[in-house]
């Protein structure tokens, strides 16, 4: 059985070679950013993990050993560079953003429903940074709690409480958007 086209450019970009490496970076990126823009909620910090997670992508992609797909093994790399910078800024302190939250109330959930997918990831990028992260890694990503909580050095309680209180902001923003 032959070599793929993605095993092939895989090959080359181990190798070195720049225009293999240019190509999988076409191919990535515009698959990558919007990972990245969830995690960072802000465009210029996540033009900045973007260029991070090539650089870890690229110095990694010899662990890749063709199991599942290639592009949910690149997806793990970024959303891993954006967590780490998260970690890195302190950005993952959960208690500012709980305190902010506690009297948001939860009642238009099927509100949800009448906004826009390009909307919706406005209003996620614009969630405090420790409700962005855990919604982000539990509804978009598809992590358990269990695994969040080792992810962010937190317990699964807080993960959910955080779950939950992202959801209740969000339907919070919605409401009020349809009040305007």
């Amino acid at each position: 059985m032959g070599e793929t086209a993605e095993q092939k450019l895989i090959r080359l970009c181990i190798k070195g070679d720049r225009a293999a490496q240019k190509v999988l970076y076409d191919q990535l990126a515009p698959k990558m950013f919007p990972v990245c823009i969830r995690y960072a909620g802000d465009r210029t910090v996540a033009e900045d993990l973007l260029q991070d997670g090539f650089v870890t992508l690229f110095s990694r992609l010899d662990s890749y050993k063709g199991e599942g797909s290639f592009e949910g093994w690149a997806r793990k790399i970024f959303i891993n560079t954006a967590l780490m910078y998260l970690r890195k800024k302190d950005a993952l302190k959960m208690s500012d953003d709980i305190d902010n939250a506690r009297n948001i109330v939860s009642e238009y959930s099927s509100q949800i429903q009448d906004v826009g997918y390009k909307e919706l990831m406005k209003l996620i990028t614009s969630l405090p940074t420790g409700f962005r992260t855990v919604f982000n890694l539990y509804v978009l990503e598809g992590y358990s709690h269990k695994e969040i909580a080792e992810m962010l050095d937190i317990t699964e309680v807080t993960s959910r409480t955080q779950l939950s209180r992202a959801r209740t902001w969000l339907q919070s923003r919605i409401k009020n958007k349809g009040n305007v």
